[in-house]
């Protein structure tokens, strides 16, 4: 599931064999036309791709990548046509136990990956002429979703992430087992708001996924792990997978640990609240089988054409970059079309891509972030280099003038707003935290630092098209939609068709707002600590308060309700702490203190500025000296940017909705 929470914040936003010929083995022909076809490119110095070259190839990369990322197990499959090349664990499913990885029956989380089956559980049902692709879904549900801009949502919508719904997170992933709960109760309880028109602006879905499923489940009448258990499991004899939480008993055994990292202790199993979005529990022989039905048109699951219909369909997008599929979505490299999915839980990081022109798939999970989220960078230097060994093609040709190349990236500097995030709850407050920058090199070339963690290597962008940079090291790209001189919007190839990023406007920017919010808490903090710091001063030397009846008053007031902004931020802080070490903690286990936060910010926030001003007022009827009056206006000052705060990230309410 893609809940890393690098994703949540910004970038993100934004993180998962019968002998061959010994010879180089030549890409076949695409046996599936493409909506939008990509050049044939032919192989260049191709590695054999058979058994024993791959297994050489990840016994070289993988054991060194694990042990310097400190994950302690992983399994990756690959397979070609029908059958599996390769099928392999590395390292351990239990540290302390020193139990190994078993391809064939070791359990991972491919976390997000899991939405692959509830998209082809969909299309059996279109296939089966229960659900159409663009009809309103509130004809297939028992609740009703309101229209946004008069528009209704479609399972096209849904399925290629623009039904509009912001990002949710109450009701996502928790450790308790109690968490867990019916689709029918959980999708009318979960519903997020819609924040932009269907149709037009990508921003990734778990509620959506799991309402998908829920739509599923209605029109088989079958409960969706039971649906997927009859036409996804047992037509492909997956014997080791299960949606079910927590897992079947005769399953539990075989589930690996979740781990931070190598040095520390397995931790609980992981509840995905909305199951369709990422419940799944596989081995990795499992997860090829499912790959190798899907490279041969559905086989065992759909029919030629409606697996056509899904791999092939083509979203729009920002200018050349990958799209989504319906649910999977795309992954250029060397010339090669992938369709894919990623995905992510607290502890299991995986990727699945499937190359039609080659009919090969190739799978990977990793039960660890490890240090620094080395599995980003590691599933991503997996698929460049596997695709570089035996996947090759020409280099790309093209590049923009040095002079233009600057303008543009000039144009490119600021701040950004992802569209996968919060707009209408205080949870828009990790989008502040966490937002997307643009900057330059000392060359004028653009840097995204927000990007680095989710490759291997240092990030080179060039512009090879107006608009359109190339990353040198690992062949992703970089676009921008530009209107009337400015850019609107800008994504990227890197596992992303699913979110943009759009020019963040002054009053929710960083680059302006975090250091108003520097100088206000200072401000705050100096006044409040000022308070009894100066009462100690006067009881040393037995002088008296030069304020006395009202201004004594108001000045006590704005000190006091500066405390309580202390006590705002305190919770706040330690709000964000939990959330970033467990994000199952603020789904029910800190309601409390959201609930006391969200009352006593507001309270805070207005209160130091009417107390402030009301000592300012009499301080200048007081005639008082300039310093006091100084003091008051800088302290009004501090209040009016925890005001705007307050308001513009929605830090107030009752909702439990976030």
């Amino acid at each position: 599931m893609r809940f890393i929470r690098k994703a949540m914040i910004g970038l993100a936003a934004l993180a998962a064999v019968p002998l061959a010929a010994q010879g180089p083995v030549p890409v076949p022909a695409a046996k599936k036309s493409v909506a939008a076809p990509v050049p044939v490119v032919e192989p260049v110095d191709t590695a054999a791709l058979n058994p024993a070259d791959l297994e050489a190839f990840l016994d070289g990369f993988l054991p060194y990548a694990l042990e310097r990322g400190r994950i302690p197990g992983a399994v990756v499959v690959v397979v070609r046509g029908d059958q599996v090349l390769l099928e392999k664990g590395y390292g351990f499913s239990d540290v302390a136990k020193r139990k190994p990885v078993l391809p064939e029956t070791t359990l991972f989380r491919p976390g997000s990956v899991s939405k692959l089956f509830t998209w082809t559980a969909v299309m059996q049902q279109v296939e089966a002429g229960k659900l159409d692709l663009d009809k309103d879904v509130n004809s297939y549900l028992d609740f009703k979703i309101p229209p946004y801009q008069g528009k209704p949502i479609t399972l096209r919508n849904i399925m290629t992430h623009t039904a509009g719904f912001e990002e949710s997170v109450r009701y996502l992933i928790s450790n308790d087992p109690k968490a867990a709960m019916t689709l029918k109760k959980q999708m009318p309880l979960a519903l997020p708001q819609r924040v932009f028109a269907p149709g037009t602006t990508p921003a990734y879905s778990n509620y959506a996924t799991a309402l998908a499923g829920y739509i599923v489940e209605r029109v088989s009448g079958e409960d969706f792990d039971s649906y997927v258990e009859n036409h996804i499991f047992k037509p492909l004899n997956m014997t080791h997978a299960s949606f079910l939480q927590p897992l079947p008993a005769n399953l539990v055994a075989d589930m690996s640990g979740g781990y931070p990292d190598v040095t520390q202790k397995a931790r609980p199993f992981e509840i995905v609240i909305p199951a369709p979005a990422g419940s799944l529990s596989a081995s990795g022989a499992d997860m090829g089988k499912f790959m190798i039905a899907h490279l041969n048109d559905g086989a065992g699951l759909l029919r030629p054409e409606t697996a056509k219909m899904m791999h092939d369909f083509k979203a729009p997008g920002v200018g050349p970059l990958n799209s989504m599929a319906l649910g999977f979505y795309e992954q250029q490299v060397n010339g090669h079309r992938a369709i894919a999915h990623g995905g992510d839980t607290v502890w299991f990081h995986s990727y699945l891509w499937l190359f039609p022109d080659a009919d090969v798939g190739v799978f990977i999970s990793m039960n660890s972030a490890g240090k620094e989220g080395a599995a980003g960078a590691i599933r991503s230097a997996l698929f460049h280099k596997f695709a570089d060994r035996y996947l090759p093609g020409p280099a790309p040709t093209g590049q923009v003038d040095a002079k233009t190349a600057k303008q543009h990236a000039q144009m490119m500097v600021g701040n950004y707003v992802s569209s996968r995030g919060s707009f209408t709850n205080f949870m828009s407050l990790f989008g502040l935290l966490g937002q997307p920058t643009v900057g330059l090199t000392e060359d004028g070339k653009i840097t995204v630092p927000g990007l680095d963690g989710l490759s291997a290597g240092a990030r080179d962008w060039v512009e090879v098209e107006p608009f359109v940079w190339r990353d040198t090291n690992s062949g992703e790209r970089l676009a921008a939609e530009v209107k009337d001189g400015k850019v609107v919007r800008w994504s990227l190839d890197a596992g992303s068709p699913f979110m943009v990023f759009e020019p963040a406007s002054t009053g929710v920017n960083a680059a302006v707002l975090n250091p108003a919010l520097i100088f206000a808490l200072f401000i705050t903090v100096l006044a409040a600590l000022a308070w009894p710091v100066r009462a100690i001063v006067r009881r040393n030397f037995g002088a008296t308060f030069a304020l006395e009846g009202k201004a004594r008053r108001a000045y006590r007031l704005s000190r006091v309700f500066a405390w309580l902004v202390i006590a705002a931020v305190a919770g706040w802080i330690g709000l964000i702490a939990a959330f970033s070490a467990d994000i199952g903690s603020i789904g029910g286990p800190l309601d409390w203190l959201i609930h006391l936060l969200r009352v006593l910010t507001p309270v805070a926030a207005f209160g130091l500025l009417a107390t402030a001003a009301w000592h300012l007022w009499l301080s200048v009827q007081g005639k008082r000296k300039w310093t006091m009056k100084l003091g008051a206006v800088l302290l009004i000052l501090a209040a009016l940017v925890l005001v705007w705060v307050t308001l513009a990230f929605h830090l107030y309410g009752f909702g439990m909705v976030y």
